[in-house]
């Protein structure tokens, strides 16, 4: 990668990574994780990181969701910095929803009070959380299962409650650890044409972790490819294939041109 940040096309930067670098203790050993990552991430540009296991994907994904702050270097979010010192700047942290890979529903509550329950904590009263957990689940495609308990749905189900969950509060970034990474094959190529038409309707901008090249290439605008140990910015590939995409878009020529590419990079690294 050259020097300097990589920058999107066209679009004003919402989150700048600038000499990212992360290590860490491990049994009095210190472990440099994350390295020289600079990368400006677009308004409403939807980016993926993929890399291989152990190249600090989810430690990059922690320390732009605030929840880890990096050893080195800075996170800015609409021109303003994450971190004041040691404390997080409450006014960025206002902007960011985050997606685990479990959907993590508390079980005591309907799906409803799940979803509601970030607007609760708020001062939110009930009638306006009500009303924006309705348009939620309708946006996320569970609309009739608002009051029904976690255990009764599905695991795709419980993932678009938690997706709902993290848009309750509108952010303007969404943040996805490798959400669908426990689904089977056909309900993760649907929970992928759902995100795809949430991102679009919500506008967000979405980081997204994944170890699967074929989601990235069909949700990406651009993948950012991690090498191994230290994590540092190897590839930063330009998904140029028109949208909406569909299911059947992974048979094109142009998608299997990207999907390989990558491909090829990744096993380079064996």
């Amino acid at each position: 990668m050259p020097d300097g940040a990589a920058r999107p096309a066209g679009k004003p930067v919402k989150i700048r990574l600038k000499d990212i670098e992360q290590r860490y203790k491990a049994r009095d050993i210190d472990v440099l994780a994350l390295t020289e990552v600079n990368l400006d991430i677009g308004q409403g540009e939807f980016l993926v990181l993929l890399g291989p296991s152990g190249c600090g994907k989810t430690t990059l994904l922690r320390i732009v969701a605030g929840l880890l702050k990096s050893s080195g270097g800075s996170v800015e979010v609409g021109g303003q910095p994450l971190w004041n010192g040691r404390e997080r700047n409450d006014v960025v942290m206002q902007e960011l929803g985050v997606v685990f890979q479990e959907a993590n529903l508390f079980p005591w509550m309907t799906i409803e009070d799940n979803i509601a329950l970030p607007l609760k904590l708020r001062g939110i009263g009930k009638q306006e959380r009500r009303d924006r957990a309705a348009e939620l689940c309708e946006l996320v495609g569970i609309k009739g299962f608002e009051k029904r308990w976690p255990r009764e749905l599905s695991g795709g189900m419980r993932q678009r409650a938690a997706i709902a969950r993290a848009l309750s509060c509108k952010p303007q970034i969404l943040l996805m650890d490798e959400p669908f990474g426990a689904l089977d094959a056909m309900t993760r190529d649907q929970m992928n044409l759902e995100l795809q038409r949430i991102w679009m309707e919500s506008g967000c901008t979405v980081i997204l972790v994944t170890h699967s090249i074929r989601e990235a290439v069909f949700l990406a605008d651009r993948v950012l490819l991690l090498s191994p140990r230290p994590g540092r910015m190897d590839m930063l590939a330009d998904i140029d294939i028109a949208r909406p995409r569909d299911i059947y878009v992974q048979s094109t020529p142009e998608f299997q041109k990207h999907e390989l590419e990558l491909r090829q990079r990744l096993d380079s690294f064996a």
